[in-house]
């Protein structure tokens, strides 16, 4: 909001354990990035993509996103009155059979 430039430095440093921060794009992995501040963020992180994205593209990424842990499922679900079983990772989740309880 404003004129605020945003920077990887500004999330969690926990979001980005696995990658080299030194080259992130916010464009080139936005995908990505709302994926691991859903998933493993904090309230910060989550108010930094809303600024950055708007709740959107926000909503348009998760639509399409393969997985999702199922209370960020039923939070997005909620947040944008969708049924989860429009979500892309619901319906993944569905047709992946479950080998350790079947």
């Amino acid at each position: 909001m404003g004129n605020r430039v945003i920077t990887i430095s500004d999330f969690s440093p926990h979001l980005f354990w696995d990658i080299d921060i030194s080259k992130f794009d916010f464009h080139i992995n936005k995908v990505q990035l709302v994926h691991k501040v859903l998933e493993y963020g904090k309230m910060k992180d989550w108010i930094l993509i809303k600024e950055l994205y708007g709740l959107e593209e926000i909503k348009v990424i998760s639509l399409n996103l393969r997985t999702l842990d199922d209370v960020t499922l039923a939070f997005l679900s909620n947040l944008f009155q969708i049924d989860k079983t429009k979500f892309r990772c619901y319906k993944h989740k569905q047709s992946v059979p479950n080998l350790w309880n079947s």
